[in-house]
């Protein structure tokens, strides 16, 4: 009898977990839009990716191999993203549709292989790569080769302030509101902003392009950029908690003017989740939790500087900004899956676009170390200690700080 009640209890245990795991790597979506863009169309699909094929395949010139080359991968990108709408989870997203997230996770699992395939190759082979895909990029030449960094300080005039305001400010500023959006904690967001200047500190001497005027880094970046899109991106996110979402299919809305306004907020979130990184009750592991948050944050950061570094490519080349794009978007899904994770003690495991997101910042620091050895011996490992230290330190006075917010928050709500 209480082998019966021990199984029972396992087996409830069990649908418990698999439905918090369920929740964050396969939303169901709700019926609430219109039926024929979320029934199957399978057969239709199969039908309507032969026949592309079968014109492209007997249709186009194929006198030009390289260019064979191109579009053939182009097309084994673009079918395996078809297969991704079929096979691969929703994520813990559905809005504006589940099969974007599909595809979105297609992309990074594809990066994710293309990093495992550059790893084998050497330095004249990934060479050859790059110039195959852009012959341009054998008259590139490094930012810090060809630029001057932290030069005249003292000099402090408003032409010369004006003159960082350009449109890598501007992404600078957009991408702290998309990153408080993605965390949704002020405490996090400055110490993740405040611990990236100390990595730029800390890893100058690999990288001459972090050095920069005290005002540009502290006034510029973590004031201005920073604290303002930080604020911009709370705000919104304090809107969304508050509204009440009510989601009525469009079928049943009879105006055209409140159709219209119904599928545009099919892009916006079908629910906003209340975000508690930390509270006063939380284990040691939710801490070593966000400690490795932070960690695997800043490492994104650093790989996106050393990539272009080492591989010698401008910001403003389509490697750079399509590479930021891809790991902007995969981040949205990896950091509420990863909140689940750290905070929900029924989920097990982490999600797998969390576990293709840890996986691609480690190959690509990887790959970094392999083709940039020549750098890297150059690296004082008294200043990486230090910068583990410090961002430990820091992280722990974030939390601290949070637990003694919620302690004195929850002590006023008692009163």
């Amino acid at each position: 009898m209480a082998a019966t009640a021990g199984s029972r209890t396992l087996r409830r245990d069990d649908a418990n977990y698999k439905l918090h795991f369920r929740m964050i790597n396969e939303q169901q979506v709700e019926d609430i839009c219109i039926d024929f863009f979320y029934k199957p169309h399978t057969i239709t699909l199969l039908t309507v990716t032969v026949l592309s094929l079968m014109y492209f395949a007997f249709t186009r010139d194929d006198e030009h191999s390289d260019n064979n080359l191109r579009v053939g991968l182009l097309v084994v990108v673009s079918f395996f993203l078809v297969v991704s709408v079929l096979a691969f989870p929703n994520g813990p997203f559905t809005r504006p549709h589940p099969a974007i997230w599909r595809m979105v996770f297609g992309l990074s699992v594809l990066y994710f292989l293309f990093l495992v395939f550059l790893i084998f190759l050497n330095w004249d082979q990934v060479k050859t790569l790059m110039y195959w895909l852009d012959p341009n990029l054998r008259y590139a030449k490094r930012e810090a080769d060809i630029m001057e960094y932290a030069v005249n300080c003292t000099v402090i005039t408003w032409e010369r302030i004006l003159s960082h305001f350009d449109i890598f400010a501007f992404g600078h500023f957009a991408g702290w509101a998309m990153k408080a959006l993605l965390i949704r904690s002020y405490g996090l967001c400055w110490t993740i902003s405040i611990t990236w200047e100390l990595t730029e500190l800390f890893f100058m001497h690999l990288l001459p392009n972090f050095a920069e005027c005290w005002w540009d880094q502290v006034i510029l970046d973590i004031l201005l950029c920073n604290g303002g899109g930080i604020w911009l991106g709370m705000t919104v996110c304090h809107f969304l908690e508050m509204r009440t979402y009510r989601w009525a299919s469009i079928k049943s809305i009879h105006t055209t003017t409140g159709k219209i306004k119904r599928a545009v907020l099919q892009f916006t979130p079908a629910s906003w989740t209340f975000v508690r990184w930390f509270d006063p009750k939380s284990s040691f592991q939710r801490l070593a939790g966000i400690y490795l948050f932070m960690i695997l944050w800043q490492l994104t950061e650093l790989n996106t500087f050393f990539l272009k570094h080492i591989f010698i490519f401008q910001a403003s080349h389509p490697l750079s900004w399509c590479r930021i794009l891809l790991v902007g978007v995969i981040t949205a899904p990896t950091v509420r899956q990863y909140y689940a994770y750290l905070t929900d003690t029924q989920c097990k495991r982490v999600g797998t676009q969390c576990w293709v997101f840890g996986a691609i910042a480690f190959l690509e620091a990887l790959a970094c170390v392999k083709f940039g050895h020549d750098l890297f011996s150059k690296t004082q490992i008294r200043y990486v200690l230090l910068w583990l230290l410090c961002l430990a330190l820091i992280t722990l006075l974030c939390l601290y700080g949070m637990m003694w917010y919620e302690q004195n928050k929850m002590k006023s709500n008692l009163k």
